[in-house]
């Protein structure tokens, strides 16, 4: 997610399955992390490697679904890093065990409402597969010296044909889908009828003929709003303080009539892991340490998932964050919480179309 953290070098490949090349970073434990870019950073797991004397072994992917074909294909490792709309996938399939929350400390501290979602964290037979980890927004962003406030009102701003060639949105079917059923009406995309997923595909095809560049990461949406080639962004907190810091006049709009998205992410234990479980769950806890809860929301932009960490952050810190008033948050937004895997697969197939210029 966050490259401007990618202090860890990129050091070998692993080549699997059809052809599928694994990036690795620098690391001297036997712990492998299957992670997002960024989440290398040592402060996000100081207290593991200050207990073993070395740091973790990062493997990196681009989007769930590559990590998902990549783990098939017989790439092995010890913990991967999914966000919510995955993790049941990835349960289904038979690729994760189990946690031993007596193991993992601070559990009971793991934020509320996000534990209380319907077969995320635990399912119905008490059993435990997900610790949350990091949460935010998907939202509006734009250059504040091209694009007015009040244009800025409206989601419907990145089909306009006055931005064509300024626009980018990830490369990312859950996030593109996001924008497109909010744009439609849509607050529960599990719900999603034939007709409102022809209505939401629709409007992506608009979006794509204003396209400049589908961003894969930080670096791309950085790069795009500091080189000045795009006005318009669906992105993430982190750009808003990365662009902030550089001095690129942007501002983020959480509440256009639309809404926003809301994602959560967090790390799982892959079964059949090759490395020590012990040294797993000193990750774990870790990440999951009250005092990573401030790091994560002035560095990255993202909520943390220890709700006891967030609570002894200052209220203005999180007030200009936007995370003062969870239920708030949680209310004017879409949740990106699995969708039934036909319903996915269709997302995915169009979507490609849609990238393709069909």
């Amino acid at each position: 997610m966050n490259s401007m953290f990618r202090r860890l070098v990129l050091a070998a490949a692993c080549t699997i399955g059809a052809g599928a090349v694994i990036a690795f970073a620098e690391g001297g434990g036997d712990l492998v992390v299957f992670d997002w870019s960024g989440y290398e950073d040592p402060l996000l797991h100081a207290a593991y490697t200050a207990k073993n004397g070395a740091e973790p072994t990062f493997a990196f992917f681009g989007d769930e679904d590559e990590a998902f074909e990549k783990m098939r294909a017989g790439f092995k490792a010890d913990i991967a890093h999914p966000c919510s709309q995955s993790v049941g996938k990835w349960r289904d399939a038979g690729m994760l065990q189990p946690l031993d929350t007596s193991k993992i400390s601070g559990w009971k501290d793991l934020n509320p409402g996000i534990m209380a979602m319907k077969n995320l964290a635990t399912t119905e037979d008490g059993k435990a597969w997900f610790m949350p980890f990091d949460w935010g927004n998907t939202a509006l962003l734009y250059r504040t010296d091209h694009v007015t406030p009040q244009e800025a009102q409206s989601l419907r701003i990145f089909a306009d044909p006055k931005f064509k060639g300024r626009v980018t949105i990830g490369d990312n079917v859950d996030d593109a889908y996001a924008l497109a059923s909010l744009v439609i009406g849509l607050k529960d995309w599990t719900k999603m009828t034939d007709q409102q997923f022809k209505d939401a595909s629709d409007f992506l095809r608009q979006v794509h003929k204003n396209i400049r560049l589908y961003w894969t990461d930080s670096t791309d949406i950085d790069q795009a709003f500091s080189g000045n080639e795009v006005d318009l962004a669906w992105g993430w907190g982190q750009t808003l303080i990365a662009m902030t810091q550089q001095g690129v006049p942007i501002a983020m709009n959480r509440d256009t009539k639309e809404g926003m998205s809301t994602w959560v992410c967090g790390y799982v234990l892959l079964k059949d892991a090759p490395g020590k479980l012990g040294q797993a769950y000193d990750f774990l806890n870790a990440v999951n340490a009250p005092d990573v809860s401030k790091y994560m929301v002035t560095t990255f932009g993202y909520g943390h998932g220890n709700g006891a960490g967030m609570a002894d952050i200052d209220h203005k810190v999180l007030a200009d964050r936007g995370y003062d008033d969870l239920g708030k948050f949680l209310d004017k937004t879409l949740f990106q919480q699995p969708v039934a895997p036909e319903l996915k697969k269709r997302m995915v197939d169009e979507f490609e179309k849609i990238k393709a210029g069909y």
